[in-house]
């Protein structure tokens, strides 16, 4: 019973659930590497000179609407790597 439930749920239309999880871990991998680069920096040290991208993208006068939809974006991608992580894990 359990076998069956697990090979249906490993199996979905053909293809397999294994590669569907590695190209979804691949693109919020891509996602929170975005992320976090485009944040600003805290400090006014060599991160705080990298962080000009973020603002030539938005603007300056948007940078506290886009500084917390990226700490969303972060902390979304972040959880959901991890889940991705260990249902890889379990499918193996």
């Amino acid at each position: 019973m359990l076998e069956s439930i697990c090979c249906k749920l490993i199996s979905i239309g053909g293809v397999s659930m294994r590669i569907f999880l590695i190209v979804i871990q691949f693109v919020v991998c891509i996602t929170l590497i975005v992320s976090v680069l485009l944040q600003p920096g805290k400090s006014a040290g060599l991160s705080g000179s990298i962080a000009g991208g973020a603002e030539q993208l938005f603007g300056k006068q948007r940078s506290k609407g886009y500084e917390a939809l990226f700490a969303k974006i972060t902390t979304a991608s972040a959880i959901l790597f991890m889940l991705l992580s260990v249902a890889l894990v379990m499918v193996k």
